[in-house]
């Protein structure tokens, strides 16, 4: 199991000369798994959101876009499906184990007011990936039970 990917310009030059025909596109057409975590290792938050952000804005500097669908995808089921768990995690579906985290869209005065100008769900989600960090998180469900709750 590789669990990190692309982490530097080095490492992806690297990859490409062993593996020309690869990059993160065509692995997911080649059925490869690919999801989006965050463990601190080469990054500096354990907040999805913030890895969210980070990865949009490297994705843009190499001329590339990283929609908020894919995004919200990447770090939830697609993470799942990665560590093959999407059976138990990873969305709402019936039967699955309820893990997962309820958003603030008013968690600060700016998120707030990019949200009153989101005319979409893409907006709103897109403004969560960049402006969102931990206090975004109003409450956190584990096993369908709240483990924590900001208020």
């Amino acid at each position: 199991m590789h669990t990190h990917l692309s982490e530097n310009r080095q490492e992806i030059e690297w990859v490409k000369q062993l593996f020309p025909e690869r990059d993160l596109a065509k692995l997911e057409q080649h059925g490869v798994r690919v999801g989006l975590g965050t463990d601190v290792g080469a990054g500096t938050s354990f907040s999805q959101l913030q890895s969210l952000n980070e990865a949009y804005k490297v994705m843009q500097l190499q001329g590339n876009k990283l929609d908020p669908f894919k995004s919200l995808y990447l770090a939830t089921l697609g993470g799942a499906n990665a560590l093959y768990l999407d059976d138990k995690i990873g969305n709402f579906a019936s039967g699955k184990d309820a893990d997962f985290v309820v958003l603030d869209y008013k968690a600060t005065p700016l998120i707030d007011y990019r949200m009153q100008q989101a005319k979409s769900l893409a907006e709103k989600l897109f403004a969560l990936c960049m402006l969102g960090d931990d206090r975004a998180i109003k409450q956190t469900f584990a096993a369908g039970q709240s483990v924590h709750c900001r208020d």
